[in-house]
């Protein structure tokens, strides 16, 4: 197995196990794992080549969607998202 791809099994692992822990303590582990997501994605994509570098980059963007969006609120100056409950309303 290539580095990429074991490094990746192990982000993986750590994201699972980071899923399972309370709300307030995902926030830096969580933080770390979105820092280091691009950098590995990118790795992949070094030795593997672009067409394992695409479903990368769609996994870590379905499981990040809501950071990255407020993220990308908080840098185009919009207000942030609102998390809403289960009927819709905030």
């Amino acid at each position: 197995m290539s580095g990429p791809a074991f490094t990746a099994c192990l982000w993986v692992i750590a994201a699972a196990a980071t899923a399972l822990l309370p709300m307030r303590a995902q926030m830096l582990p969580g933080l770390v794992l979105l820092i280091a997501a691009p950098g590995l994605v990118g790795w992949i994509g070094v030795v593997h080549g672009w067409l394992w570098t695409v479903p990368a980059v769609l996994a870590f963007v379905s499981m990040f969607r809501r950071p990255l969006a407020y993220l990308l609120h908080r840098l185009t100056g919009w207000p942030p998202l609102r998390p809403q409950g289960p009927e819709g309303r905030a």
